[in-house]
């Protein structure tokens, strides 16, 4: 299996929104492992279908590593190792009460660029898993961070976009750098 492409800022399909899932079982399942192949391979957590060319609504994480505790279906689960991998389809995200917390992030499509997003530290979503089974998720933590950094990328909306401005102001240089060097490879 040959990992997907991860697509730079710059390629179209990252300010587009996706479009809903409509067909589920091999097809999805398929396509996630791909996904998670060119994750891994790049040594992410997240990757959202607009990242490697795909506008749909579909997006895996993998934030195992990470003890926070969360809730699937109802139930907690104390391993988060137990469900990880997560495949994502048409997640519709609400925050939940909390504080927002500041913190660097990185982005796959955006290669040696970081900044710190203020994002809030929980989560609840209802999504569909790869068969098209409805679910429920509360996250807080780094896999809430993951999980609204993905979101964000199904509606066409950029880590870059939420970041503070001073961060941004910062960074501006090397997002036109690799601006510059994705339309130039596009030629």
């Amino acid at each position: 299996m040959e990992p997907l492409e991860i697509r730079p800022y710059g390629d179209p399909v990252l300010r587009a929104k996706g479009e809903p899932v409509r067909a589920f079982g091999e097809p999805v399942r398929a396509l996630a492992d791909r996904m998670l192949a060119a994750m891994r391979a790049a040594r992410g957590i997240g990757l959202a279908a607009p990242q490697v060319g795909l506008s749909l609504q579909l997006f895996v994480v993998d934030t195992g590593h990470d003890p926070e505790p969360l809730e699937l279906d109802g139930r907690p689960v104390a391993d988060p190792r137990s469900v990880m991998p997560l495949v994502l389809a048409n997640a519709e995200v609400t925050v939940l009460p909390g504080e927002e917390e500041r913190m660097e992030e990185g982005c796959l499509s955006f290669p040696g660029i970081r900044g710190d997003v203020a994002r809030v530290e929980r989560v609840s979503v209802a999504f569909r898993d790869a068969d098209g089974q409805p679910r429920t998720l509360v996250a807080s933590g780094l896999l809430a961070r993951c999980i609204l950094h993905e979101h964000d990328h199904c509606q066409g909306v950029l880590f870059i976009d939420r970041m503070v401005p001073a961060h941004r102001l910062r960074v501006e240089p090397k997002v036109r750098r690799l601006l510059r060097e994705t339309q130039a490879s596009r030629r």
